[in-house]
């Protein structure tokens, strides 16, 4: 459980924020002792950069004719006695050091570079310079500078380092406890508090990744009806939409593989049937014509052959309609589209069916205008269209009723409604007329096929890049209609 704890987002970007608020407290307190040092040793070198001056007045006196060393010795060690901080040397013009408040024996440099004490006279002190340190202590410190004058000549420079060896030792004490003891003490508060603050948001930015993270693990455990609520639009947001969208999408799919299982099922039982049923009344009049061959007359022979006719013919439709579907499914047959006049082939259709309709009773009429454009489709298929929906109308319009067959030129396409004034489609059975294999409520204890001829109807209009629709009432009847794209020269 503890190492499970460790390895959540949530501590992984806690001890990130606390590496970096720790690195960056270093590095303030870094930056703000360096800081302070340099405004000290700026703000130390304005105040005191008339002190060189101020020590070449003092010895003007002792440089009438030549350099008295032990005069010049004797203010060093007077100025020193004033200001023990600093350290006074006498250079010429070239920066050769000539005397010093210093023992000999403790200087590592007889030069000092020249250039920084002339960009300081130059400026008059107003910017900060740091120079040479004689001592080799430091490569550079600061430092104030006057040009040395004898018989109104200058002759070298009084070079003064402000802090000297005492001073360094004295004020790297006062840091090392006292800038130390406030940065530590600022840096533990600080980190303290942000800490605090830091680890608070934390929790509160990646509880929605833990609620996310929970549902996410429910769907895949198996809970498909787990959602994700969308609180805000950021990154997490989006990334919410985008599982809530893919966990729709899986729910849709799963849903239609049951219902595909569902139909399977069901296609297996009417199959069965469907099968069963024509071949055992061919089995059974077969049987029977054999058994009772010398016994039976003319008519009664006719009528057993009659009868195992109609059921080899419904068996073989039945197997066309499977093979023909099945084709269509692997794309096996795929439309060849070309230029027709669709009124004449809607014409040579009803003709093919005028005869079952005589025999029912059933007016079949078409209304169209003359002059229609062709249409660009395979002829073929639009044909089995035709006989298809034909078919349906006819075989549930009753007696006396009507089946008509409009076409209307609507948006560059030529628009074929199927209209008859049947039984009806009960609005339950509306959403799966065209699913292969299935038969609506109407007629499932009738004989009347295993439901593939809306199925064949569907998938012909989809290769065409084109939809069929129904409307229909109960005990009035059923509109079917579908379109076609007009021919253009």
């Amino acid at each position: 459980m503890r190492k499970l704890l460790f390895k959540s987002l949530y501590w992984k970007i806690s001890a990130i924020f606390l590496l970096v608020l720790l690195l960056l407290g270093i590095a303030f307190n870094f930056l703000t002792l360096f800081s302070a040092e340099m405004y000290f040793q700026e703000g130390n070198q304005r105040l005191h950069r008339e002190f060189a001056r101020f020590i070449a007045d003092l010895l003007q006196p002792y440089t009438r004719d030549t350099l008295e060393q032990s005069e010049i010795i004797h203010v060093f060690e007077q100025v020193h006695t004033m200001n023990p901080s600093v350290e006074i040397y006498l250079l010429d013009e070239g920066g050769n050091i000539l005397s010093s408040s210093t023992a000999r024996e403790n200087l590592k440099l007889d030069r000092v570079a020249i250039e920084p004490i002339q960009r300081f006279i130059a400026v008059d002190g107003k910017q900060f310079t740091m120079g040479e340190d004689p001592k080799g202590l430091h490569k550079e410190k600061v430092f104030t500078a006057a040009p040395f004058l004898a018989n109104g000549k200058q002759v070298g420079y009084v070079y003064v380092i402000l802090g000297g060896e005492e001073y360094d030792s004295a004020l790297q004490f006062i840091q090392q406890n006292y800038i130390l003891r406030l940065g530590v003490r600022t840096l533990f508060i600080s980190l303290i508090a942000a800490a605090i603050i830091g680890l608070v948001s934390l929790g509160f930015l990646t509880r929605r990744l833990r609620r996310m993270t929970n549902v996410v693990t429910a769907f895949g455990a198996g809970d498909l009806s787990q959602r994700i609520t969308i609180q805000s639009d950021d990154e997490i947001g989006m990334a919410a939409r985008a599982f809530n969208q893919m966990a729709d999408t899986i729910q849709r799919h799963v849903d239609e593989l049951a219902a595909v299982d569902s139909l399977r099922r069901e296609l297996v039982a009417n199959i069965s049937h469907d099968l069963r049923t024509p071949l055992s009344s061919m089995q059974g009049y077969v049987e029977t014509v054999i058994l009772k061959n010398n016994s039976l007359t003319g008519d009664e022979r006719r009528q057993y052959l009659q009868t195992i006719l109609d059921s080899t013919v419904k068996l073989n439709k039945l197997v066309q309609e499977l093979f023909e579907l099945s084709k269509l499914d692997a794309k096996q047959t795929l439309p060849k589209p070309e230029p027709f006049s669709l009124t004449e082939l809607v014409q040579d259709v009803s003709q093919k069916f005028q005869p079952q309709a005589e025999k029912n009773s059933i007016h079949l009429e078409m209304q169209f205008d003359k002059d229609l454009p062709y249409v660009f489709a395979d002829i073929g298929l639009i044909e089995r269209v035709l006989q298809n929906l034909l078919e349906n109308a006819l075989k549930f319009t009753p007696k006396n009723g009507r089946v008509a067959v409009f076409i209307e030129l609507v948006d560059a396409k030529l628009k074929v409604h199927m209209t008859d004034t049947g039984c009806g489609i009960p609005e339950s059975d509306i959403p799966n007329i065209f699913d292969r294999f299935y038969r609506s409520s109407r007629n499932r204890s009738r004989n009347d096929g295993a439901g593939l001829g809306l199925a064949i109807v569907k998938r012909v209009l989809e290769l065409h890049d084109e939809n069929i629709s129904v409307e229909s009432s109960e005990q009035t009847g059923s509109t079917f209609t579908f379109a076609l794209p007009i021919f253009h020269k």
